[in-house]
């Protein structure tokens, strides 16, 4: 039988698998909360979330956060502590995954949120990186959620505040950048990966009752495909499961 899901569902879902067992996470807010509990509770049960509030717990969540700060993520929680500790774990390489999101991603993983129109003449001014750069300097592979739109997803950023793969290829190592780099793009529309050559981001999932001329128009840059490229898995009953029982109200999941 169909399940009738939302497109952030399905984000929820695509952000979850992308985690494996055993992996410590840097969680992030609003979807990557679900995204983590999703994983927690159906294949990954030995992942350990970090987030940046401080606090570290290798449980899920009963209960619905609105910040990564509220009480049921205090409960159960195994250190609560600062976020220059949690910076030292990361220094350390001991996060394998950090969540990010954008207001722009270009075609090789460089995020902006810092200037719309670049930092000469802003047309908007954004929060900055709030610990975003340290995140993708940091840790393993970088894990991205945004809304897949010709004016988010560029071919060049408008700044760069958060470092993806540079100008491509081996311009992380050639900036004494050890380890870290976008590992998936999940969008409203599929999921992009890099090529691991070029490091340029490929179109790698198509969500279900999306097309590629879709997909194609609302990208900044002429976008290749994957040669893995395959339709995205819709949600699978117990991963909806997880998501209503915290989100009951459709809060972060219900709107599209």
């Amino acid at each position: 039988m169909a399940l009738n899901y939302t497109t952030s569902e399905l984000m929820v879902v695509a952000a979850a698998r992308e985690i494996a067992d055993h992996e410590v996470i840097e969680v992030g807010t609003r979807l990557p909360i679900l995204a983590f509990t999703v994983a927690k509770r159906t294949h990954a049960p030995n992942a350990v979330g970090f987030y940046d509030c401080g606090i570290v717990r290798d449980t899920s969540v009963e209960d619905m956060l609105f910040t990564m700060g509220d009480t049921p993520n205090l409960k159960g929680a195994q250190w609560c502590t600062s976020t220059n500790n949690l910076m030292y774990l990361m220094q350390k390489g001991d996060v394998d995954a950090g969540f990010l999101g954008g207001a722009e991603i270009d075609k090789f993983g460089n995020i902006n949120t810092s200037y719309i129109g670049g930092i000469e003449e802003p047309k908007v001014k954004l929060p900055g990186s709030g610990g975003a750069a340290d995140i993708a300097a940091l840790s393993k592979r970088l894990l991205v959620i945004m809304n897949h739109e010709k004016r988010r997803l560029k071919e060049k950023v408008d700044y760069v505040t958060t470092p993806g793969y540079g100008d491509g290829g081996n311009w992380r190592e050639e900036q004494g950048l050890p380890r870290g780099g976008i590992g998936t793009l999940i969008t409203t529309l599929g999921t992009l990966k890099p090529n691991m050559e070029t490091k340029e981001l490929e179109l790698y999932s198509i969500y279900p009752g999306v097309s590629i001329e879709e997909i194609h128009e609302n990208t900044g840059w002429e976008l290749k495909h994957s040669k893995y490229l395959k339709e995205t898995e819709p949600p699978l009953k117990e991963e909806l499961d997880v998501i209503r029982s915290i989100d009951k109200e459709g809060f972060w999941t219900g709107n599209n």
